[in-house]
């Protein structure tokens, strides 16, 4: 049951009645009212709409794990567009209550501090989450009754690991001195912690994960209307299950049917697999507006979607099947999916074009494919057969969102910084995910891991093709250049639009669906030269500026690109310092990253060598 169901307003006069009465009485203090209502409040806090206040009230003893749940739980409900804020123990200590001890006394004005803190943060619209050992039942019940008075809901969870668990865990040494001492009245060795009689949560940390625990602590803000039921299904796949299959089959032998492209084929596969969650299917004409003109879906929140992903049709079949309330979609002859409740809308080519590329020069690759296709688009739900395979021998490559997911965790990655590209890997691109890594690794993070993820759909003629790119990114472990136990490399199934900055928030976001939390944005990103005046279609530093700027893009930082050149005072690769260079023009040497790509497309064995030593 939600806490916020048969909610009574709540009057600054009984507020403020039953507060004083229960802790302070004075004549001269008066509780003011706010003129925000928390349902106003709960409709601009955050970008889901809907007010969230509460408090998660963590308890357990000193090593149980409540900083680490609460840090954790804080960093997915806001990589969610939950607003939440964790209040740590240690962390109040330096301020708030930087003049309490550890008297009794002293534990129980901290306890009642931290509560109403609490209580503020809740009734602002967050999740606040509280990280403290709080050992006596009655300080924790006040606290709970400090929101109870309040209207807001309160979520005592006990962090429970065993005292020996704890003490072997002891990453400050308390337990140690405590053992010796040094320090006296410590909670778990002479001084008692009472244990909660009947939280809400028991996470038994000995056990547990801390991803099981992050799970198990949403589910319970789930059932309890805190967290939308949406924010946790994260990936959308399309195929059809096991068990309903041979029927769906026998509803596509006797469907009229739509003959699909290559392209669109790649865009079904893309759909299917969830890289576009939570996309059902080919856009109807209320997302393509929604994408077209904001970058975002806007139904469920603000969910960032920067590219159509639409699929046109002629005059004479859109015409065939207007009425229908299904139709097959085949390729070369084979049934892939099913179409159903479709909506048949126009296709304005130029408009589309002048939005999506802010340009619509007829020589640019992929506005040609737009301006050749159908004069008409057809969206719907998607049902989709089978995995697509391409059977050029790189299948094996390309893992789905829910794949790479269970990859990294089977690998134990605490951190996943993603790398697209659709050229070779350079000696540039290694230090910059070599230095990621580094700086990863200063962070705290104990396993992070590289998603090396080249792009696998279409790209114009005269880029180095999938084939070549991932023998060489392959040549590039086999000698040390990555770590092969920390990277996976992966293929990226979309196609390639050079939409710029536009395009590179789809390539961002498709790698959050896949569970990435860091993203590495190269220097013009998706971008190309102009077909007519040869000079850049995009400003090269335009993507990295807008993907920090772009909005439904919180689950995953994004780390910027930095030029790296061969220092020959070094004789290693560098970060290129422009005021350097211009005072020692010497010492840096810029190679041609034109010349890797010719190289690479030579596919010869020497080329794959040169291309991953140059820069």
């Amino acid at each position: 049951m939600s806490f916020y169901k048969d909610e009574k307003p709540l009057t600054a006069d009984n507020f403020s009645l039953q507060h004083n009465r229960t802790f302070r009485s004075t004549t001269n203090v008066v509780y003011q009212a706010h003129h925000v209502s928390r349902s106003k409040r709960g409709q601009v806090v955050g970008t889901r709409g809907g007010f969230r206040g509460c408090t998660v009230w963590l308890t357990g003893l000193s090593g149980a794990g409540k900083t680490t749940i609460g840090f954790a739980v804080e960093e997915y409900l806001v990589s969610h567009a939950i607003p939440c804020y964790s209040l740590d123990g240690d962390n109040i200590r330096h301020g708030l209550n930087k003049n309490l001890g550890f008297t009794a006394t002293d534990r129980e004005e901290n306890i009642r501090r931290i509560a109403e803190v609490a209580r503020l943060f809740a009734d602002a619209g967050l999740v606040c989450i509280t990280s403290f050992i709080s050992p006596f039942t009655k300080d924790r019940n006040d606290a709970r009754k400090i929101h109870e008075i309040a209207g807001l809901p309160f979520f005592e969870v006990f962090v429970n690991a065993p005292l020996e668990v704890c003490e072997s865990r002891d990453v400050k040494g308390l337990y140690k001195k405590a053992r010796a001492g040094e320090i006296k009245g410590f909670t778990g060795i002479d001084s008692d912690y009472e244990k909660p009689e009947a939280p809400e949560l028991v996470l038994k940390t000995g056990e547990l994960t801390v991803n099981d625990c992050i799970q198990e602590l949403v589910d319970l803000l789930k059932e309890q209307d805190i967290v939308p039921t949406g924010v946790t299904e994260e990936v959308n796949e399309l195929f059809v299950p096991e068990n309903k299959l041979d029927l769906v089959l026998s509803d596509a032998n006797i469907l009229p049917a739509l003959s699909i492209t290559e392209l669109d084929l790649q865009w079904i596969q893309v759909l299917s697999e969830g890289w576009a969650t939570p996309l059902k299917g080919f856009m109807r004409e209320r997302e393509f507006l929604q994408v077209l003109h904001f970058g975002t879906l806007l139904d469920g929140g603000v969910i960032n979607m920067s590219v159509p992903i639409v699929l046109p049709v002629s005059k004479d079949d859109k015409e065939r099947l207007d009425s229908c309330t299904a139709f097959a979609l085949e390729f070369k002859g084979k049934k892939v999916a099913i179409m159903r409740n479709p909506e048949f809308y126009e296709h304005r080519k130029e408009e589309r074009c002048a939005r999506q590329w802010g340009t619509t020069c007829p020589q640019h690759p992929y506005i040609k494919m737009v301006m050749e296709s159908g004069d008409w688009l057809a969206g719907g739900d998607l049902e989709v057969f089978e995995r697509i395979s391409w059977n050029d021998g790189l299948d094996q490559y390309r893992l789905t969102p829910r794949e790479l997911r269970q990859k990294c965790k089977k690998m134990r990655a605490d951190a996943i910084f993603a790398f697209q590209l659709r050229n070779p890997v350079h000696n540039g691109h290694a230090l910059l995910m070599q230095d990621t890594k580094r700086r990863l690794l200063e962070r705290g993070y104990k396993k992070p891991v590289l998603l090396l993820h080249p792009l696998g759909g279409w790209t114009k003629e005269d880029d180095v093709p999938l084939d070549w790119r991932m023998k060489q990114h392959a040549a590039v472990l086999d000698e040390g250049v990555l770590d092969p136990e920390n990277t996976i490399v992966a293929i990226f199934p979309s196609p390639m639009m050079y939409a710029g900055p536009t395009e590179v928030q789809w390539h961002c976001r498709a790698r959050m669906i896949a569970g990435a939390n860091f993203y590495i944005v190269g220097r013009d990103p998706a971008g190309m030269p102009h077909p007519e005046t040869k000079k850049d279609l995009y400003e090269p530093t335009h993507g990295g500026k807008v993907l920090t700027m772009a909005p439904g893009l919180t689950s995953l930082e994004i780390i910027p690109f930095r030029v790296a050149a061969y220092n020959k005072v070094k004789k290693a690769m560098d970060f290129y310092d422009k005021e350097r260079y211009h005072l020692k023009t010497l010492e840096y040497f810029l190679r041609s990253i034109k010349k890797k790509k010719e190289f690479a497309k030579k596919k010869s064995s020497s080329s794959l060598k040169y291309v991953h030593l140059c820069t």
